[in-house]
């Protein structure tokens, strides 16, 4: 039997009094005040999950830095439902607790039911974050879905702090396979060893470097042995395409896909897998985002037998990574929830001085590479002259920070000056020219010079400035329960990846990559 506290057991009598005599009521939940925080335990009642296949082991590896655990894995939700012999017996509600990231609307759409139809019998913001832990009442409205069980923690997924001292090139050295001694030419920094491609990839993408070694091993055995055949040694992860060859593309795909999962679950705009043969699968609603993107990933390329192999914790991918780097489920839990129901975004202004005017010249869009979370902002400089020119207008620092990454067009603040970019508030500035930009070490006030922008740093057709938040190591949404609010505008998502809108009160700016009238902004 589980362990909880007190309140949790109260809050559990409260809610099953509401399932007896409250089901046919409106929403408890409408007030726009966010509940306070408490102290009690993180345990969750146990769901009942569509059974996984086989029952091998995965295959021994290196002894690993880290000691291998044993300890349960924690699941999300307990359901109840109506006679099942009885198809006239309505199901009973579904007794659901907030996970980390989770909002009203996120959870309305992962469950596939409307906000008002949620109960709770504690006070829950209708937009903003809920508290982890918050009870929930949502109605049955699903059928069949993806196997209820998580399997990987977020902070597996996302680069937190957890990895901060992780060593990619001692473990990869230890482990002695192909990867130790492959080596590939990258832009600006030239020749560059296996596993500082992997470091590259981890820092830039803001992924896990275990999760991506694993990733590696788990589709070439990259890590503890050889390629075994061409495809292997060219596309060390099973996406054969010719623009993708190599290492670091490889992982470019890779993070890619796996962000659209994350993050598309994470902003509730993804419910269901399509495999390759057309058919597709309902996502189980009370998985955490980082199981969700390593189910998506699978999906694109496995069909339903394949996939739930690759998923399942006993053989597939978890046991793997289980196997490589101990129990991940217990490093979660010296850093999770990463997101706690109080964070609120501290103030930040937008990136250039009073009195300018500058374009919003590209609304919520992918941090880094092309596809994945919905989380950075572009503005350019008011400009005659098209395309990449040099400007003498400043990109200023949107809030204090210490500068912990200076280079080809990249600096990124650590708002909480730690020196981690793993911890707290982070802020990404973008295509910043190497003329007269900030330096690592440089302490960072609100409003202090960063450097010129340009499209130095990555894929631009003219000068600007590419800004993006992240939080415990997390891409943060820029239209979400965390809003992204500069100098008092807030982001809106738009129809696709960079169109969009800035509103303050009854103005509003619209995202245009041409500089027309209508995407002015200023402070």
């Amino acid at each position: 039997m589980d362990r909880k506290t007190p309140r949790l057991l109260n809050k559990e009598i409260l809610l099953l009094v509401m399932l007896a005599f409250f089901s046919g009521c409106g929403p408890l939940w409408g007030t726009n005040e966010t509940p306070t925080p408490e102290a009690s335990e993180t345990s969750q009642p146990t769901v009942t999950a569509s059974p996984f296949l086989g029952t091998a082991t995965a295959s021994p590896l290196p002894p690993s830095p880290q000691p291998s655990v044993t300890a349960t894995r924690p699941s999300p939700s307990a359901t109840a439902t109506g006679d099942p012999s009885d198809p006239g017996t309505p199901a009973s509600p579904i007794l659901y607790y907030s996970q980390s990231g989770d909002s009203l609307k996120t959870v309305a759409a992962h469950f596939g039911v409307n906000v008002e139809e949620i109960q709770s019998s504690e006070a829950v913001p209708v937009d903003g974050l809920l508290t982890p832990g918050t009870p929930l009442l949502i109605p049955e409205a699903l059928g069949e879905t993806t196997p209820s069980v998580n399997i990987l923690p977020d902070s597996e997924f996302v680069f937190a702090s957890t990895a901060i001292d992780f060593d990619t090139s001692g473990y990869v050295a230890q482990a002695g396979g192909y990867l130790n001694q492959y080596t590939q030419y990258l832009s600006v920094i030239g020749d560059t060893a296996g596993p500082g491609i992997v470091d590259r990839a981890a820092l830039e993408t803001s992924v896990n470097p275990r999760f991506l070694l694993a990733l590696i091993e788990y589709e070439s055995g990259w890590i503890t042995g050889q390629p075994s055949n061409l495809a292997q040694r060219d596309y060390p992860l099973g996406y054969v395409d010719f623009l993708y060859r190599g290492l670091y593309l490889q992982l470019r795909w890779a993070v890619e896909e796996l962000s659209l999962g994350y993050y598309g679950w994470r902003g509730g705009s993804l419910t269901e897998l399509t495999f390759p043969d057309g058919s597709t699968l309902r996502l189980a609603p009370d998985l955490n985002a980082g199981s969700v993107a390593l189910q998506y990933y699978f999906s694109r390329r496995l069909n339903q037998a394949d996939w739930m192999m690759a998923i399942d914790p006993n053989v597939g991918f978890p046991a793997l990574y289980a196997s490589m780097f101990g129990d991940p489920w217990q490093r979660a839990g010296a850093v999770e929830p990463l997101f706690p129901g109080t964070v609120t975004q501290p103030e930040m202004n937008l990136p250039f001085a009073e009195g300018q005017v500058w374009w919003f010249s590209g609304g919520p869009h992918p941090p880094w590479h092309q596809r994945g979370a919905l989380a950075a902002l572009d503005f350019a400089p008011g400009s005659v002259d098209g395309g990449c020119v040099e400007t003498l207008r400043w990109v200023l620092a949107a809030a204090p920070g210490l500068v912990v990454r200076s280079y080809n067009g990249v600096v990124v603040t650590d708002m909480n000056g730690d020196g981690y970019e793993q911890t707290g508030w982070v802020l990404l500035y973008l295509h910043i020219a190497s003329k007269e930009r900030v330096e690592v070490g440089d302490w960072l006030d609100a409003d202090d010079r960063i450097g010129h922008p340009s499209c130095e740093g990555g894929m631009a057709t003219g000068t600007h400035v590419h800004i993006a938040r992240r939080y415990n190591g997390e891409w943060v949404l820029a239209d979400g329960p965390l809003p992204f609010v500069l100098s008092g505008w807030t982001a809106h998502n738009g129809e696709r990846p960079y169109l969009g809108t800035l509103t303050r009160g009854d103005e509003i700016s619209i995202a245009d990559e041409e500089g027309r009238p209508y995407s002015a902004i200023q402070r």
